[in-house]
């Protein structure tokens, strides 16, 4: 439980519960005899606080309002295209409450009711989720269809090379188209 707490923290109460469950389904069938007690038991030794209705968990010996987590110290210019799955993603009603939008993976949705693309990608940038792109391997290279939460790209001269920066590292990524 403290792995999952400590790689995905802060964690609501609900998803607490759902990534407990989820490791102990996969896990041994004593663990899963045992999952109750152990969310029981993190519950109960977490730190946690109650913020607009919603209790938050973190990992013992963390704390929120260190230096740690200050914006000026975890900040730069660089630009990231998040995977679905990534830890800030995944849980898509803590990804509403930190980003303020909604983002729904849509490559299971039909294509006339996708709001966002095939396989949208948020867009991480100073610490914020500003927006997605969607990436598409073509014979000509990669083609990039960006959104912004704002409607509009940042206008901050820093932002296109970080744009470019990390499209370069899809593409290598991608295999060098």
């Amino acid at each position: 439980v403290d792995l999952v707490v400590a790689k995905y923290a802060p964690l609501p109460s609900a998803s607490l519960g759902r990534l407990v469950s989820m490791v102990a389904s996969s896990a041994t069938p004593q663990w899963r005899e045992q999952r109750n007690a152990a969310l029981r038991r993190a519950r109960e030794r977490l730190p946690q606080v109650d913020v607009d209705g919603t209790r938050w968990f973190w990992p013992a010996g963390d704390n929120p309002t260190s230096r740690r987590y200050r914006k000026d110290d975890v900040l730069d210019d660089e630009l990231r295209l998040l995977a679905p799955f990534d830890p800030i993603v995944w849980d898509r009603d803590r990804f509403e409450r930190f980003w303020g939008w909604a983002y729904r993976f849509e490559a299971y949705t039909p294509a006339p009711k996708r709001v966002r693309g095939y396989y949208a990608l948020p867009m991480l940038w100073r610490g914020q989720v500003i927006g997605w792109a969607n990436v598409a391997s073509k014979a000509a290279g990669l083609e990039v269809k960006t959104g912004f939460v704002s409607g509009r790209a940042p206008r901050d001269p820093t932002f296109r090379p970080a744009l470019q920066a990390e499209h370069e590292r899809m593409a290598r990524f991608l295999g060098g188209r």
